[in-house]
């Protein structure tokens, strides 16, 4: 594939490189940088945890095995006493010398089966990733050149100049990117649902929601993979369009400060819906938003008796229209007893027809995920890597900061109030968020930030104590722990945008014009015009000489 570098732009991220038109022919985003920086913490740490586990099952099974040994060795013991019965012996041997297929089994038992089994589970294969939509296949190319332990990357596109981008970009990038990546022309959604349960990781980071992949996505993840999804149509999830938010994701959203939040919830809700359908059920690890989408990291596991859990993960909400209050139904509860557990309806209504705050009605949305959305653990060994190696992170700075607010949140409180509208509804002057968390602390509650609104706080204090707590009906006397340990050690948390202009870009192939001005500067616009312009002339003049030629021919 000959390609003339002068045509192309070349643009260096991490460790790949990618050629970039200026006819912006092939979708491209500069901002999604965070998105994939925080995307290779991720797999990082998924393949560390995942070799882990590997090992911890091996162990588990060398374990099993030994004790079939010694159970069998008894057995042998036993068999070779004199005084046993003939009849005894004649039953063990009928056991081992009975049909051939028979034989085999019982006969070499521990030893050969296992260690069959144990070859199978000794080796573990690199993880093999699929980027559904792949574009340019810049992040297929990062994957394969700075995750160590990944194994083939798949990167699909069903646009066919987007292919060939990829194809050119993977020559571009050597001979690691040339073994390790492979490009198809095909639809995302047929190609999973064709390859089930065959990959280890499947990203999805398509332009706008994610909605139509999400149901061959869960069936292409093998079990305990991991599904990466993100979805930037944020004014259908946070409630410019209710309606269509519920006809793309089953879920209507409500409009509040927690907003951003409840769209990540909205997501994992609906994932989780799919994979109920195939009798699998997610797990989330990480849910972050950041600059104009959501991202939500879930691992996919089967089992029909864990699906029985998912009403008890989903709640519908109730937001008082005159207040900030807000009730969480569950959909689902259980009764135990003795050993037994059955699945019942949740209790239901939890709030009157009026707010007993304010009197006013109340909207209900929802369903929405309220079981966590990160897994602690998870959160603490993905900032601890990305901090050992921050200098392979271009987006260090903001993604260490989002890492470190998440792992200061109350990781089993959904939502969250604003200290700033608690006081508009009241009319009063804000006290200081030090002051209002030491209050809370005081009456006893946990509270803590929350990394989608700088002014967010989440605590499990009911709302009757927030309001109390408002009228200054608790202690306001400092509490040590009404500061994080990122603010007592001054770490920055909420970084402002690298550049003007810092947000979605256009489609691919769109025409630039002076509309776009909001979207990609006026120095940009101009520059882009000037261009276009410029190549109207040379087309112009080309015809122009063209015809003086035609016209002194027929002279």
């Amino acid at each position: 594939m000959s390609t003339d570098l002068n045509d192309y732009t070349i643009i260096k991220e991490g460790e790949a490189e990618i050629l970039m038109h200026a006819k912006n022919e092939v979708f491209y985003n500069k901002t999604q940088v965070n998105n994939r920086d925080m995307s290779i913490a991720v797999l990082r740490t998924f393949i560390s945890k995942r070799k882990q586990e590997h090992e911890t099952l091996f162990s588990k099974r060398n374990n099993s095995v030994a004790k079939v040994s010694e159970k069998n060795g008894s057995i042998s013991h036993v068999e070779d006493k004199p005084d046993e019965s003939g009849l005894n012996n004649e039953l063990l041997n009928e056991e081992c010398e009975g049909p051939e297929e028979k034989s085999q089994e019982p006969c070499s038992t521990s030893e050969e089966a296992v260690k069959t089994e144990g070859k199978s589970h000794r080796e573990l294969k690199p993880p093999r990733v699929l980027e559904a939509l792949s574009a340019s296949g810049l992040r297929a190319l990062r994957y394969a050149r700075e995750v160590e332990g990944v194994g083939q990357v798949v990167a699909l596109d069903n646009d066919k100049g987007a292919v060939e981008a990829c194809q050119r970009n993977i020559k571009f990038n050597g001979s690691v990117a040339c073994s390790k990546v492979e490009s198809h022309l095909a639809d995302a959604r047929v190609y999973m649902l064709t390859h089930p349960k065959e990959f280890d990781v499947v990203d999805l980071d398509p332009y706008g929601s994610p909605s139509v992949f999400l149901d061959s996505a869960v069936q292409s993840v093998v079990d305990g993979g991991l599904l990466m999804c993100t979805a930037t149509d944020m004014a259908v999830l946070c409630g410019g369009n209710g309606e269509v938010c519920y006809s793309k994701y089953g879920s209507y959203p409500l409009r509040g400060k927690y907003c951003h939040e409840m769209a990540l919830r909205i997501l994992l809700a609906c994932i989780e819906s799919h994979a109920n359908r195939y009798k699998r059920y997610i797990v989330p690890v990480l849910s972050v938003q950041m600059d104009f989408y959501v991202r939500v990291f879930v691992r996919v596991y089967s089992s029909a008796s864990a699906m029985k859990n998912t009403p008890l993960k989903l709640s519908y909400v109730y937001q008082c229209t005159g207040c900030d209050s807000f009730h969480l139904q569950p959909i689902g509860r259980t009764v135990s007893k003795n050993t037994s557990v059955r699945y019942l309806p949740g209790f239901a209504p939890v709030v009157p027809q009026d707010c007993s705050d304010c009197g006013k009605k109340f909207n209900m949305g929802g369903p929405i995920w309220s079981a966590p959305i990160h897994d602690q653990e998870w959160v603490t060994a993905i900032l601890a890597d990305v901090k050992s190696i921050k200098d392979r992170y271009p987006a260090y700075d903001r993604i260490s900061a989002v890492l470190t607010t998440i792992s200061e949140e109350l990781p089993d409180v959904p939502l969250f109030l604003s200290l700033h509208n608690l006081c508009s509804t009241l009319k009063c002057t804000s006290p200081s968020a030090v002051i209002f968390r030491s209050a809370v602390i005081n009456a006893g509650y946990r509270i803590s930030g929350t990394h989608v609104n700088p002014l967010g706080l989440k605590s499990d204090a009911p709302m009757d104590v927030i309001w109390d707590i408002m009228r200054c009906w608790a202690n306001f006397a400092r509490a040590v722990a009404s500061l994080s340990k990122a603010q007592a050690k001054k770490v920055a948390r909420f970084l402002p945008n690298p550049e003007r202009h810092w947000g979605p870009k256009l489609r691919a192939g769109r025409q630039i014009t002076t509309k776009h001005v909001s979207l990609l500067g006026e120095d940009a616009v101009n520059g882009c015009l000037n261009h276009q312009d410029g190549e109207r002339d040379a087309k112009r003049q080309k015809i122009d000489k063209s015809e003086d030629d035609a016209a002194d021919g027929m002279a």
